[in-house]
């Protein structure tokens, strides 16, 4: 297997290159204004170690994948184009309004919860550029007014007019019969052809979203369109940098579902979170190939900390109707929860409580944290490091990039003046608050979906996973944690085992067993005849892109819920078609069974009628995945080797300094034990062992850290 991954970053670009047997770790900074720059920076490593040169290597590799975190940035900052709206005549305010608890998607708890000060997020469309047209289909997409094409034209002009730079067209019941909005395009394209200068995007909701939900399904379509320019540029100028490097084959992208697809097969939309989502997918690999059945995952980069959830040996859990930044959307997304606590996360003080406050602002990659000394002023959690001695001044990031403990000095002089308070101290409650603001994000988690953190291994990556994972721990009561290998580029890791993947669904309304009728679900044909269609849209999808059609292999699941509920569960239909009652009996059972073991066997009433709501296919071609070593660190332990510094390091309750020892590659042996604290910089990431914790290597860089109290390290 020889195949590219990158995960670009608010601060880092990570490069994974899987070679045969030989996998190549690196890393650098970032290039916003040009990312192909940051992607070469990071691959001239790998080629050096491979003492081979880019353009032999890029010929060489079977892929190339990108996730990426751009439009995510971009929706955050607001970076995006003009959008202009057209809706079916009296839905005009279905956007602005959003939904009763609008206001609250995206805010933490406690201030979702603070309805005298609810205030919904400023519209990415405000109301003066949307625009009405005349036409109306019911929900079984029954035309009811034909669409006014003199009308359409009208509006269509108006809009231009504003000076929109993307127009979205969203019509009810569109999912059910989009002939309307396909219209619309054609019209489009007849007033505003694609060979005027200036061209602008079109983007119609089905072709974004396949299921029912007026309002998600606009914000979906919306924010689609609001990321197009952004990530096609973007992502051309990185498609166009590998063919100048000789590269031929199409550039791939790490969708949030999972999986990934070309460029010209993704949306916008799906790119969201792809490298997080790319993380959860090597930790899913992880779980099965080690027998790890609890995994909470807790990717620290320089930017955010993101969190996700693998339970029962593998078992990624999804969103389908996850938030985005502010905004409830309408696809399938690998769940995670993003705080604003990375390394490059700025620090500053609260003068309301008299403490620090740290994020969710981050220093990035440009200008970064003030001790990287390129014109940062703020001080961040990585400028807390250094000064706590966690990190090797002259040897950070394997000497790329030399840290200044004087800036940093710099940076915290005013939350020490207003707190009164050392550098030291200051350095150690920045800490502090990081990790106990991670820590209570990964609590919240577990306890959302009825876990206990104490029965959950800690699964530490990112470039600053293993630098706070012990702090973390300690606050939510976490007692194992394990580093995976190549901890540092973990989710790039990740992108180079993902399949090739598309998710096509559509809203039902199947009654599998309707309690008034007393009769289960007997219209087969109907039924197969949908997951047929689905399945066609997916081998559609896979046959351009190259495959063929023997390879693909799919998926069928449905959402479903009782009559008297409003939760769903997903299953899987091992059976892709029905064909007798034994097996809408068996879809039923299953359902029971999942929803018991979700929500609690007493609440579980078939008798209240089931019904189906989505009908999802994921079609798929399987690539391969990145084979992980034995996980278990050997029976056998051994003894250190030799320190090659000492350092003088503060930890939490303890106001001295302690002479800490640091230690290079050979700690990761597999079976090297460690007891805190120490340092161990092998020269990708820094390994911080806390006092109360122990350190064990395992095979491939795998590293474990147990806690004192922990009985199963004993």
């Amino acid at each position: 297997m020889k195949r590219i991954a990158v995960d670009i970053g608010g601060t880092f670009t990570d490069c994974f290159v899987s070679w045969d047997e030989q996998f190549i770790q690196t890393k650098a900074l970032t290039t916003h204004h040009n990312l192909a720059l940051g992607f070469n920076d990071a691959l001239d490593q790998a080629c050096d170690i491979l003492s081979l040169e880019r353009r032999l290597l890029l010929q060489s590799v079977d892929s190339v994948r990108y996730a990426t975190t751009l439009g995510t940035n971009a929706l955050i900052e607001r970076k995006g184009p003009r959008v202009g709206v057209l809706i079916t005549t009296g839905f005009e305010s279905t956007i602005p309004i959003s939904r009763g608890r609008g206001y609250g998607d995206g805010l933490p708890d406690e201030q979702a919860r603070d309805m005298s000060r609810a205030k919904r997020p400023d519209p990415i469309v405000p109301i003066s550029r949307i625009r009405s047209v005349k036409q109306r289909m019911d929900y079984r997409g029954k035309v009811l007014m034909d669409l006014d094409e003199a009308d359409v034209r009208e509006k269509l002009k108006e809009l231009v007019d504003t000076g929109v730079q993307a127009i979205v067209v969203t019509l009810i019941n569109s999912v059910e019969n989009p002939d309307h909005e396909l219209r619309i395009q054609e019209i489009f394209e007849e007033e505003f052809p694609s060979s005027m200068l200036g061209a602008i995007p079109m983007v119609l909701s089905h072709q974004v979203v396949g299921r029912k939900g007026e309002y998600v399904r606009s914000s979906s379509a919306i924010i689609d369109a609001f990321l197009h320019s952004t990530m096609y540029f973007a992502m051309n100028a990185l498609e166009q940098n590998l063919r100048e490097n000789g590269y031929d084959r199409p550039m791939l992208l790490v969708h949030n579902s999972g999986g990934m697809a070309q460029l010209n097969s993704t949306d916008a939309l799906k790119t969201l979170h792809s490298g997080p989502v790319a993380g959860i997918h090597a930790a899913g690999q992880l779980a099965l190939q080690g027998g790890i059945s609890n995994i909470v995952c807790g990717d620290m980069g320089g930017t955010s900390f993101d969190i996700g959830l693998i339970t029962e040996g593998g078992t990624k859990h999804y969103d389908f109707n996850p938030v985005v930044d502010r905004w409830r959307v309408s696809l399938p997304m690998v769940h995670l929860v993003t705080l604003g606590a990375g390394g490059g996360s700025i620090a500053s003080y609260d003068p309301i409580f008299n403490t620090v406050r740290v994020g969710p602002q981050s220093a990035g990659s440009d200008p970064g944290p003030a001790c990287y000394d390129r014109g940062g002023m703020n001080p961040t959690v990585t400028d807390a490091d250094l000064i706590l001695g966690y990190l090797d001044a002259e040897n950070y990031a394997k000497g790329v990039i030399p840290l200044n403990m004087r800036r940093t000095y710099q940076a915290l002089e005013d939350i020490c003046d207003e707190m009164d308070i050392s550098e030291v101290e200051a350095a150690l409650l920045i800490k502090s608050m990081a990790d106990s603001e991670m820590a209570a994000g990964l609590v919240r988690e577990l306890n959302g979906g009825g876990y206990k953190a104490s029965e959950f291994v800690f699964l530490a990556y990112g470039g600053n996973g293993p630098l706070h994972c012990c702090g973390i721990a300690d606050k939510a009561g976490i007692k194992k944690i394990l580093a995976p290998p190549y901890s540092s580029v973990f989710s790039a890791c990740g992108g180079a085992g993902l399949d090739q993947m598309h998710i096509h669904e559509k809203n039902v309304s199947l009654g599998f067993y309707n309690k008034h009728t007393r009769a289960l679900y007997a219209d087969y044909d109907s039924f197969n005849a949908l997951v047929a269609s689905l399945e066609e849209k997916g081998r559609a999808d896979l046959l351009r892109q190259g495959f063929r059609e023997d390879d693909i292999q799919y998926t069928l699941e449905l959402d479903m819920r009782y009559g008297i509920q409003k939760m769903e569960v997903s299953i899987e239909l091992t059976n892709r078609r029905l064909n007798k009652p034994a097996e809408v009996l068996g879809a039923i059972e299953y359902m029971n069974a999942d929803f018991g073991k979700r929500y609690g066997k007493e609440i579980v009433s078939p008798e209240s009628g089931v019904w189906v709501s989505t009908v999802r296919v994921v079609s798929r071609v399987d690539l391969g995945t990145v084979k992980f070593s034995e996980l278990e660190p050997p029976r056998e332990r051994v003894a250190p080797p030799q320190a090659v510094n000492y350092r003088e390091c503060y930890f939490q309750g303890n106001s001295a300094s302690v002479s800490t020892p640091i230690y290079g590659a050979d700690a990761l042996n597999p079976g090297v034990e460690i007891t805190g604290p120490a340092i161990v910089n092998p020269g990708e990431t820094t390994y911080l062992v806390e006092p109360g914790w122990t350190f064990v290597a395992a095979a491939q860089g795998a590293v474990w850290f147990f806690h004192e109290s922990n009985a199963q390290y004993q």
